[in-house]
């Protein structure tokens, strides 16, 4: 298969509070999209941070608007056809208002779960104007050698994107893991036949991957 470009896009970073980390000290974390240009178009993979007062109090955000995230990226609004959303938080789906017009991906748990009345949304950017999504049951190839399975975990909907390429694939893995060297540990675990890790983490390694990248780590897993 001929090489499918991914690319990283960035868009800012916020201040996860102590409360929020493993060792209880605040960590600042990146904030990345990724661009995959595909023969049949352009897919969007997460579209930045949203804004809310309790929200920027919180977390502290410096975004990179999604015009000018795309822009450094070498696109433009226009250029993107589709869109996904490793899952529905503010951080992965705040350009989604910018992109009406598009179908976006989703998993229907994920979907389920973002209009629950509890649910840690912002309303306005699970259902904007203009947005369609396309319900998925679990896996499904959306573009020819463009796969996206089910990684449940931070979210029950959560969801990756496999790129398969000549040479194995490329995954982008969003929030699966918060960073590279978790999936580390989880990867080898399954290799030494040692703990519980999730049952998709054998999946995503069934695609060969040659390289893995996350939401909030500049780092990339490869074997």
């Amino acid at each position: 298969m001929d090489q499918i470009d991914v690319r990283r896009v960035d868009f800012g970073y916020f201040v996860r509070p102590g409360s929020e980390t493993d060792t209880g000290a605040p960590r600042v974390e990146p904030t990345l999209g990724y661009l995959i240009s595909h023969p049949d178009g352009r897919l969007l993979v997460d579209s930045g941070m949203g804004s809310d007062p309790w929200v920027d109090g919180h977390y502290q955000p410096k975004r990179i608007a999604l015009p000018e995230a795309l822009a450094r990226a070498g696109a433009r609004l226009d250029d993107i056809r589709y869109v996904t959303n490793c899952h529905l938080h503010f951080d992965h789906c705040g350009g989604n208002p910018m992109l009406p017009g598009r179908p976006i991906f989703t998993q229907r748990a994920e979907l389920s779960l973002a209009r629950a009345a509890d649910s840690h949304t912002l309303p306005e950017l699970v259902d904007p104007p203009g947005i369609t999504h396309v319900e998925l049951d679990g896996e499904a190839e959306i573009l020819p050698g463009v796969h996206i399975i089910p990684t449940p975990g931070h979210t029950a909907g959560h969801q990756s994107v496999v790129v398969r390429q000549g040479d194995g694939s490329v995954i982008v893995a969003g929030q699966s893991h918060d960073n590279a060297s978790f999936f580390t540990y989880d990867a080898m675990a399954l290799r030494a036949g040692e703990g519980t890790p999730p049952a998709w983490v054998a999946r995503l390694l069934e695609f060969d991957p040659r390289r893995i990248v996350f939401a909030h780590d500049n780092a990339e897993w490869t074997p």
